[in-house]
């Protein structure tokens, strides 16, 4: 009677996943704000406004006029944004923020004012990872937030799974690795040796602020100062910590799993850049 119940009581529910990426990104909460967009060009001559506010160095003054921001040190905390006089800095509220490389996170500088996507992985790593990729998670240190919305993505609502993506209990059954937290110095080691486990080829990935550059963090001799001081890295998920549908943009694009946005996204790897065959 009890599995009856539990049957006729889905059927009422219906289809309860999202349809994205069929159908259109549900809305960020408007507190989240998104992407932030740099328009140096609007810097007053000589204002540090939003330098002096942000509590992680990730704004820095560009010789008299301009700025650049480091999204991957970015916690986005807004003050930048309601401390400029002029508007240089804004929030776009869009999700869409994961990048292939370090530098595409750094805004402000000629042609960069939004932040540009990541590209798919080469076509041979594509055969290889496009229908089914196994992650393992290693929190290195995180204060448990990107943590969490890593796990909201296998929830029913998200159903991470449908894509072919789940995560490993054993660095050995993995394809990739997943990095949280600012890697602090007793984390170091066991980070290493999950990565050395893993079979290549293998990729990773850092989710958030702290995996990124050590976030808040960076500054402490007990922090390492993000995954990419031990590991390599090939996808990058910044925020504070990152909505779990900037998480999951990312990885579809990292599977090409989405169509292409021509004005922000970037050329498939391989074609203006080393695959990860480089690596080794």
């Amino acid at each position: 009677m009890f599995i009856l119940d539990t049957l006729l009581h889905r059927l009422k529910r219906g289809r309860e996943t999202l349809s994205y990426p069929q159908g259109p990104a549900p809305a960020l909460p408007d507190r989240h704000g998104g992407a932030l967009r740099v328009e140096a060009a609007k810097c007053p001559e000589g204002c540090k406004a939003c330098v002096d506010v942000c509590p992680t160095e990730a704004i820095a003054a560009r010789g008299s006029k301009g700025i650049t921001l480091d999204l991957g040190r970015c916690l986005f905390c807004a003050d930048c944004v309601a401390t400029c006089p002029e508007g240089a800095i804004t929030q776009t509220g869009d999700h869409r923020m994961a990048v292939r490389r370090r530098e595409d996170l750094v805004l402000g500088e000629a042609g960069k004012e939004e932040v540009r996507l990541a590209a798919a992985l080469d076509e041979r790593l594509l055969k290889l990872f496009g229908r089914s990729l196994r992650l393992r998670l290693v929190s290195a240190g995180g204060d448990g937030s990107a943590e969490a919305d890593i796990n909201v993505l296998g929830t029913i609502g998200w159903d991470l799974g449908r894509f072919g993506i789940q995560f490993e209990a054993s660095p050995r059954h993995a394809d990739g690795l997943v990095i949280t937290g600012p890697v602090s110095a007793n984390m170091k080691l066991a980070l290493k040796k999950t990565y050395d486990a893993m079979p290549d080829p293998k990729i990773v990935i850092a989710v958030g602020a702290d995996a990124i550059s050590g976030g808040p963090f960076s500054a402490n001799p007990e922090v390492c100062g993000g995954a990419e001081s031990v590991v390599p890295v090939d996808l990058y998920i910044p925020g504070w910590p990152p909505h779990p549908l900037t998480i999951l943009d990312g990885l579809l694009r990292f599977l090409d799993r989405l169509e292409p946005e021509p004005a922000r996204d970037a050329p498939r790897q391989g074609e203006d850049g080393d695959s990860l065959e480089t690596r080794s």
